[in-house]
């Protein structure tokens, strides 16, 4: 497919679509006129390896690594305790680790959760614990998970990001010290921000298996906004009451 076919040119503007890539008109300007010189194949390849994220480094790990989903190592109600390198290297796939632990990134739109519309709640992959809500989550077009606001301010560690020539703020969590993403200032309302966060990093929960996973202390929000209906409980235990 060449890279006008990639959905990051639905409108003919990569910029819109990866902050990221927010050059100066003019180095732009001169970008193309090089570009021209080497040919097409000098675009696609340069345009492809940008679109590939928006973070410090590039995975190149395959598609099919992308998609597979590891357990986390413990839940919301376990006391964690960072694994080592080493365990955390078998338990998690190559993508996972690699993002998590390297800060690399994975390719936007082709990773587990950019476009998933389930009820739910997204977990560190290492820790289990809350990061974001589906109820925050909003279609960003940027190929990545974009959130408005994370679930807890206090488990989200934000640091200055100037890598790649260019100034932005990382995301990290802050119990296993994950790599997530970054967070820019072009969200929606009311907080007017937008958290790019890698799929790598993540695991979701959907809301009907949030209180058995041990995250039922966070169904409220999805009740109230009629997505979930907690089960009937026994007479004999109403009773009591």
């Amino acid at each position: 497919m060449g890279i006008r076919g990639h959905p990051a040119f639905r409108d003919g503007n990569l910029v819109r679509y990866c902050p990221v890539l927010r050059l100066p008109s003019v180095l732009i300007y001169h970008m193309r006129a090089v570009l021209s010189v080497l040919g097409g194949a000098a675009l696609t390849a340069l345009a492809a390896a940008a679109l590939n994220g928006c973070t410090r480094a590039e995975s190149q790990t395959s598609a099919a690594n992308q998609s597979v989903v590891s357990a986390p190592f413990t839940n919301a109600m376990s006391t964690f305790q960072k694994p080592s390198g080493a365990e955390l290297k078998e338990k998690l796939t190559p993508m996972q680790f690699n993002v998590t632990q390297h800060a690399d990134t994975e390719p936007a739109f082709r990773n587990p959760y950019w476009d998933n519309k389930k009820p739910g709640i997204y977990v560190d992959i290492v820790s289990g614990k809350p990061l974001f809500s589906s109820l925050d989550k909003f279609d960003s077009g940027c190929g990545w998970p974009s959130f408005s606001q994370p679930l807890a301010e206090n488990e989200i560690v934000q640091k200055d990001d100037r890598t790649m020539g260019m100034d932005r703020t990382e995301v990290r969590s802050k119990t296993a010290d994950s790599h997530l993403g970054h967070v820019f200032d072009d969200g929606p309302g009311p907080t007017h921000l937008r958290y790019c966060i890698n799929s790598a990093s993540l695991r979701f929960i959907a809301v009907e298996e949030m209180e058995k996973a041990g995250y039922g202390a966070l169904l409220g929000p999805f009740i109230k906004a009629g997505l979930y209906k907690p089960a009937a409980r026994p007479a004999a235990e109403t009773e009591k009451k």
